[in-house]
């Protein structure tokens, strides 16, 4: 295959990457932006996103009337909704166990918010991260059987619970799993399991996250009951006033945004901006959210304090706000979230900056970063490993020690790698005590010694896939535009093609030959910008690059460049000389107005 010239000529940027030019037909993208009533270089982003003429309509404004499938096309499906139907209506009691991340948080709001629609208790059970770790565990199991539960609905967890589900079913609970981690070839004991990534699950919708198929689920169960007469005559729940939920949960699990979760987003970015659900609207406040939201503002705003309980403080407070309908209870359960947020930013500094320090001892060909380290506290490790995989630029996992000699584990992959079947590999070869995830995200636990072997393992299996895809990661644009062209009325066609995210990567344009008026670094190692064109006249546009200045956990500070974006946007401000600036456009609320900026994320020399 022949390599493609450097975008822009640039074969090595700043933070030393290769630019391209998104693959992508350019007949083929102004054919679709003629189809479409759009701008060409919104055509050219579509191309580059392999969309074809037929499915432009369907991307554009995605329906769940036509991408939502019939549940019952899922292994268990109809066995899991009978089973809770006829539960529900022999007022048997029923509890949910949930995951403590944003997935698990919303999956279990979501079902309490239907129990409580159908006036039927609910039991949650949220694990405590530190005392009883991830998924379903035999003294949880023990304590829900001892409460008079007989149902338990596992989300976001489940898969791999071999040795806890075998106890429940001795206990004499019903278990029904709803997960979408990968699978083994064996399944746990339970009623059903309904996860759409099983070994014998026909594809096409593997890349759900657990509150998608939570959804499906009560789809399935809302049928159920219908067809029992449940309802007799009353209104039925609206499944569809609690799409916030799911879109929360499915951009903060990064999972593909494509086909059914595009849909699935689109509709709860809607219903998000209404402000139905008290906890999300009390949350979107205390984060300072003044415009509308968006899968950005999910991903990074709201979603993150949902996550800090689960981290740093009680696991059940996110899982609490979001079923909350109490405003009173709503806010201070905000408060408490948004507090413990800031606390966990603090932990996560002191643990990144000793893991980067660990990373400068990895050897730069090695496949991935694996790190450990003793008093790192296991709810930042996910954040931790995300940091270090933007810095090494490949897989990267971070392992906190424990007194009792155990690693829990947290990874972070790149496109194109399988961590998660990785890890899943491993534990079959009796490397890891447990262990399991997706293709960007897995967790594990290992004994202290086994780690070198673990280390071994994973390198040799993930280092083909490393090089397939390309560890030294070159950066995709999709065009270029002139400081005039990234305009509030790009901005607002560049927004039909949205939500963006994992799949749908956000559009990535060039500001070719711009000079800067203003470069002055704020708040946390941040360089906020004024640019123009060439000549120096003409349009200007805000920018901003963030964690660009050198120090733990900047986005400069890789092997590649150390904190060179920072450094050289000061110094072409001070020098006058161009630089080719590469990154999204983001509209940026000032008093009431709409302006456009250009958040920065790579540069170049002009040559």
């Amino acid at each position: 295959m022949n390599n493609p010239a450097p975008f822009l000529g640039v074969a090595r940027s700043l933070l030393g990457r290769r630019w391209r030019l998104r693959a992508g037909d350019e007949r083929l993208g102004l054919a679709l932006a003629q189809r479409a009533g759009l701008p060409e270089i919104l055509g050219r982003v579509l191309a580059g996103r392999g969309v074809a003429p037929d499915d432009v309509d369907d991307f554009i404004k995605p329906s769940l009337r036509r991408l939502l499938p019939d549940p019952a096309r899922f292994h268990d499906m109809e066995a899991a909704a009978t089973r809770l139907a006829e539960a529900i209506a022999q007022g048997e009691r029923i509890a949910v166990f949930g995951d403590y991340d944003v997935d698990g948080a919303t999956s279990s709001a979501l079902l309490k918010r239907f129990f409580s629609a159908i006036g039927q208790p609910l039991r949650v059970y949220i694990p405590d991260r530190q005392k009883e770790g991830y998924g379903p565990n035999i003294g949880a199991m023990r304590k829900l059987a001892a409460e008079g539960v007989r149902i338990v609905v596992t989300v976001d967890c489940g898969t791999l619970a071999f040795e806890a589900l075998a106890e429940a079913k001795k206990l004499g609970l019903g278990v029904i799993v709803v997960d979408h981690h990968l699978a083994e070839p064996m399944l746990p004991e339970a009623l059903a399991v309904v996860n759409p990534n099983r070994l014998d699950e026909a594809p096409g919708f593997g890349q759900l996250a657990a509150v998608g198929v939570a959804f499906l689920l009560l789809v399935a169960l809302n049928r159920a009951l219908r067809q029992r007469g449940y309802y007799q005559g009353a209104a039925e729940p609206d499944l569809l006033g609690w799409l916030d939920l799911v879109a929360l949960g499915t951009v903060c699990d990064v999972v593909p945004l494509t086909g059914l979760n595009r849909a699935l987003v689109a509709q709860g970015i809607k219903v998000l901006r209404g402000r139905a659900n008290i906890g999300l609207a009390a949350l979107a406040d205390v984060a300072g959210l003044n415009e509308p939201p968006g899968a950005y503002h999910l991903g990074f705003l709201l979603g993150p304090r949902v996550n800090a309980g689960g981290r740093v403080g009680l696991s059940d407070l996110g899982t609490r706000l979001l079923a909350c309908d109490d405003a009173r209870e709503a806010a201070n359960l905000a408060r408490e979230l948004d507090r413990l947020n800031k606390e966990r930013q603090e932990i996560e500094q002191q643990v990144l900056a000793e893991a980067m320090l660990a990373l400068e001892q990895i050897p730069e060909d090695a496949p991935l970063a694996l790190l450990a380290g003793e008093g790192w506290h296991p709810g930042v490790i996910g954040i931790v490993a995300a940091r270090i995989r933007e810095a090494a630029g490949r897989p990267s996992f971070v392992l906190a020690l424990d007194e009792q000699g155990l690693a829990k584990g947290s990874g972070r992959s790149v496109p194109g790698v399988d961590l998660g079947g990785a890890v899943v590999a491993a534990k079959q070869a009796g490397l890891l005590l447990n262990g399991g995830g997706h293709a960007m995200a897995a967790g594990l636990t290992v004994a202290a010694g086994g780690i070198a072997a673990l280390q071994d393992f994973l390198a040799e299996r993930l280092a083909p896939q490393v090089a397939r895809a390309g560890a030294d990661a070159s950066l995709g644009l999709d065009g270029a535009l002139s400081v005039g062209g990234a305009s509030v009325e790009l901005y607002e066609k560049l927004e039909l093609l949205g939500p963006y995210g994992s799949g749908n990567a956000e559009p990535r344009f060039a500001i070719a030959n711009a000079r800067l008026m203003q470069a002055d670094v704020v708040g946390e190692r941040h360089v906020r910008l004024l640019i123009t064109g060439d000549d120096g006249q003409g349009p200007r546009l805000r920018g901003i690059a963030f964690r660009a200045m050198d120090g733990a956990g900047a986005g400069g500070h890789n092997k590649a460049g150390g904190g060179a974006l920072g450094e050289a946007l000061l110094a072409a401000r001070a020098t006058g000389r161009p630089l080719h600036l590469a990154g999204h456009l983001r509209a940026d609320y000032w008093r009431g107005e709409r302006r456009i900026q250009l958040v920065v994320e790579d540069a170049a020399y002009v040559a």
